[in-house]
């Protein structure tokens, strides 16, 4: 089985979530991600409230489309680009 891939973003980082079982709130597991991630140092000490901004001004995408810091997560591959990064 393949996983479809969706294009990269220009001008945004990309992080991809793998998950183990279905999460209730996206902002929680990503905040996660983004810390333990190398790859970009900016947003690996970003705080809570700067990450809830990036929800707010729609900078947070999944799959091209805006995600919600309150959107479940299903269990499996997460691709979310973070705008701007």
């Amino acid at each position: 089985m393949t996983d479809n891939v969706p294009p990269l973003v220009p001008k945004a980082f990309r992080i991809v979530l793998t998950l183990n079982a279905p999460q209730s709130r996206m902002d929680n597991v990503l905040l996660q991600a983004l810390r333990d991630q190398d790859e970009n140092p900016t947003l690996k000490v970003i705080s809570r409230g700067a990450l809830k901004e990036l929800f707010t001004e729609k900078k947070i995408l999944i799959k091209g489309q805006r995600a919600k810091s309150n959107s479940s997560l299903a269990k499996g591959v997460t691709y979310v680009d973070i705008l701007g990064f």
